[in-house]
């Protein structure tokens, strides 16, 4: 389907196709940005390195405290959580209960990415603040935010639990791969 028809068909904003001559498609900037993360992790980066550094910057101006790995952590965390609200959790349970889904899931992420759950990093790593992801380096951060996308699909799949964990832990280990050993990448650090 072109974009066009896709636009026509959805009634969609903030995007527009034109044929013709000086046709072309053009899209809000916060879609575009979306999409071209979605598409290529290396531009992902790249945004997320000049996100650094011009908040570096602003910070410097107002002596602001900043936190990207706390931010970049957010980026996907209403697609996920909504997936999982929509097709998880049953309508008749307790907060508790629901809260427990929830955690399941970010330690499914956890698991495939860093190879254990949140549990055990504290049990392993008592004197450390925080949790596991306040320790990961920005290209598992990247990853982490495109598997929140990945999973929110395959909970809306329909996919088990342990279908969608074999399935993560592949992406994690391609996209680790590919962002570690990739020169373009290791030039924006």
């Amino acid at each position: 389907m072109s974009v066009k028809d896709w636009v026509e068909k959805t009634n969609a904003i903030g995007l527009k196709a034109t044929a013709g001559r000086y046709g072309g498609t053009y899209a809000h900037p916060d879609i575009a940005f979306e999409l071209g993360m979605w598409i290529s992790p290396y531009f992902k980066i790249y945004l997320i390195k000049e996100f650094q550094r011009l908040k570096d910057e602003e910070n410097d101006r107002l002596k602001l405290n900043w936190d990207l790995q706390r931010t970049l952590a957010k980026v996907n965390y209403h697609i996920h959580t909504d997936a999982i609200k929509e097709n998880l959790i049953p309508s008749e349970i307790t907060k508790q209960q629901a809260n427990s889904v929830y955690a399941s899931e970010a330690d499914i992420l956890n698991v495939a990415l860093f190879g254990m759950t949140a549990k055990q990093w504290r049990d392993t790593n008592p004197d450390k603040k925080g949790n596991i992801r306040d320790y990961a380096i920005i290209e598992q951060l990247v990853v982490l935010s495109n598997m929140e996308s990945i999973n929110a699909l395959l909970v809306q799949q329909g996919l088990p639990q342990n279908e969608r964990l074999i399935q993560l832990n592949k992406v994690a280990v391609t996209q680790m791969k590919s962002l570690v050993e990739n020169k373009a990448v290791k030039k924006l650090k």
